[in-house]
């Protein structure tokens, strides 16, 4: 039974994720890099916080939301793509004990899978084109390529690094 303090450490914790999350999604924008078919945000790196504690499930919702103020889609990005990123994160937090070698292999793949997916969908739902499958596909391709980059060669060594790291490591539990 989590105590007072509990809660209050879990309510730090997912609000220091989301001004992290947003920040890094802001800096990204700047590079452009964060909004539209081609998307590298730094931020998604954060997506593996969920191996580690659940408070990263909101902290990483409400910093999705909060980025998303600023994205060309307005608030279609900020439903369905906050949407998006709490399937991610659950999902991420149900694969965080599915490992290879002590490191979670599977856990950065539901923000790849799920963005390409829904963030996808979004782009070509939204474009003067209307839905079309071969447009659906392309940007699911290359949302899902830019989230298979980040996730996996930021976000899986960013894993590691706090599993080897013991301070790192309690500050999340």
């Amino acid at each position: 039974m989590k105590t007072q303090s509990g809660h209050l450490v879990h309510l730090v914790q997912g609000a220091m994720i989301a001004a992290i999350y947003t920040v890094l999604t802001y800096l990204a924008a700047l590079a452009g890099l964060a909004y539209g078919p081609v998307q590298f945000r730094f931020s998604e790196a954060l997506t593996i916080l969920p191996v580690f504690t659940a408070s990263a499930v909101p902290g990483l919702t409400v910093g999705c939301l909060l980025a998303n103020v600023f994205s060309g889609y307005g608030i279609y990005d900020m439903v369905f793509g906050t949407a998006a990123t709490l399937i991610a994160a659950v999902g991420t937090r149900l694969l965080r004990n599915v490992r290879f070698r002590g490191v979670p292999v599977l856990a950065p793949l539901p923000p790849v899978l799920v963005n390409a997916v829904i963030v996808g969908a979004e782009i070509v739902i939204l474009s003067p084109g209307g839905f079309a499958w071969a447009a659906f596909w392309t940007a699911a391709c290359q949302v899902g390529l830019g989230e298979l980059v980040v996730c996996y060669v930021l976000g899986l060594p960013l894993a590691i690094l706090i599993e080897k790291n013991k301070t790192l490591k309690s500050l999340l539990q």
